[in-house]
């Protein structure tokens, strides 16, 4: 049965599609393959295609869903030439996740899509691997993780780290107080790379390969703009929508995501009792929104704290390491990612005194898809390396950071309702959904 796609929106169509796949089973393709659709592939669902393309015999791709029939057009030619077939080919993700033939999905839209993506997968049937972050704002990270478990899928997020085995190793030996209790953790993000000016734009003619309305998806519609200083094809499109607050979060919510579910798998706090940042965009003469510069604090009920530092002037290196890194400070020790673990015994002109990690630990060696494909084969959620609650908390601490960024003071949180205690601000937990678009309430 095909379903318009107003009534894909609504409840019912949702729970008859549901019961369908249901009816079906948890069906596997030919072969014990999973047949994957990939949506939006123009930056990273490249790369989910080309590594879950190099996992020979454990998934196919069957579909390629993206607003943008260039974009298209060379999946489709990359998927043909791998497996020698040419996957169905999708504008629409409505039309997408009514198709029997798909198992499970990858998304990789721009973030103001991924949550309803995610959770509408969900309402089809569908098992989900959902680029960071996982949500635009609050709400929609709670209703990633209602959805994932009332219709019992597999969600995973794309912060790659905890599939890490040398993360998960020692994660693990902080949590059994290796380094004795967490009281500081703090992450950074020092990336330049392509974070220079984005250019200015102008109400122009929305190129023809591009559905612009669809890419607008759950944000207010607004008139296409053209780059007129770069040459793009548009201000937004492609990529750097990440700088304004409408389709992106930010660097925070961009590379920061990553080093801030590293920081928050560490600290183990839950969700913090205040939040302060401030920050600005210096350096750089364009039209982005979103701060270059910001620094955040979080505090917690214990009176722990974190932070998180994201900077995109150049400054690529510190001296423990790297341009983006996580490091967490105990009352024993602290520990370094990628450096290792080390006592506060150490002379200023002498090295670091390392503590060795026990021997005999176990790291177990699986990427991401490997991970995600072997839970959607034993419907273990506990087979992922996070999860959806995880994931969703981890993209809380970026939301309240930009949050925080934006008010201009620092904000007291409840973390048992996840709401503000300024009631003012707790219209900030979600967004004004564009008709047709909205996020669902009861998913």
């Amino acid at each position: 049965m095909k379903f318009s796609r107003r009534q894909f929106l609504g409840s019912s169509a949702a729970a008859v599609i549901v019961a369908g796949m249901k009816a079906q089973g948890t069906v596997i393709g030919a072969n014990n393959r999973i047949r994957v659709c990939t949506i939006g592939f123009n930056g990273q669902g490249s790369s989910h295609i080309r590594d879950i393309l190099a996992l020979k015999g454990q998934a196919e791709y069957v579909a390629l869903c993206d607003v943008d029939a260039n974009v298209r057009a060379k999946g489709a030619a990359v998927v043909q030439a791998a497996q020698g077939k040419a996957p169905k080919l999708y504008k629409d993700i409505r039309d997408a996740l009514q198709d029997p033939a798909i198992d499970a999905v990858t998304i990789a839209t721009p973030n103001h899509w991924h949550a309803l993506a995610a959770v509408w997968a969900c309402q089809a049937g569908k098992d989900v691997y959902v680029e960071k972050p996982m949500s635009h704002n609050i709400f929609e990270g709670q209703q990633v993780a209602a959805a994932a478990k009332k219709h019992g899928r597999i969600v995973l997020h794309g912060t790659q780290s905890r599939s890490n085995g040398t993360l998960i190793r020692d994660m693990q030996l902080m949590h059994d107080g290796f380094i004795g209790k967490i009281v500081e953790s703090r992450g950074y993000v020092y990336k330049n790379g392509n974070r220079g000016p984005i250019g200015r734009g102008a109400p122009g003619p929305v190129p023809e390969f591009l559905d612009w309305s669809l890419w607008q998806g759950p944000a207010s519609e607004q008139p296409f703009q053209v780059n007129t200083v770069r040459k793009k094809p548009g201000l937004h499109v492609h990529y750097d929508w990440h700088y304004f607050w409408a389709y992106g979060n930010g660097e925070i919510g961009n590379q920061g995501v990553h080093e801030m579910d590293i920081a928050c798998w560490g600290h183990n706090r839950g969700l913090p009792t205040s939040v302060h940042s401030a920050g600005g965009r210096f350096g750089l003469d364009d039209a982005g929104q979103t701060p270059n510069t910001q620094a955040t604090t979080f505090s917690y009920a214990d009176g722990s704290i974190m932070t998180f530092e994201v900077r995109n002037l150049g400054s690529f290196e510190e001296a423990e390491g790297g341009n983006c890194g996580n490091s967490f400070f105990g009352t024993k020790g602290y520990y370094v990612r990628g450096k290792g673990f080390f006592s506060y015994k150490e002379t200023k002109s002498g090295p670091r005194e390392s503590i060795p990690v026990p021997a005999g630990l176990k790291e177990e060696k699986a990427d991401k898809f490997t991970r995600w494909f072997k839970a959607i084969r034993s419907r273990k959620a506990s087979d992922l390396p996070v999860s959806v609650e995880d994931a969703a908390l981890s993209c809380a601490h970026c939301h309240l950071g930009n949050t925080a960024f934006r008010a201009g003071r620092s904000l007291a949180f409840d973390p048992a309702s996840q709401r503000f205690k300024d009631a003012e601000m707790n219209s900030t937990l979600t967004r004004a959904y564009r008709p047709g678009f909205e996020m669902p309430q009861l998913v």
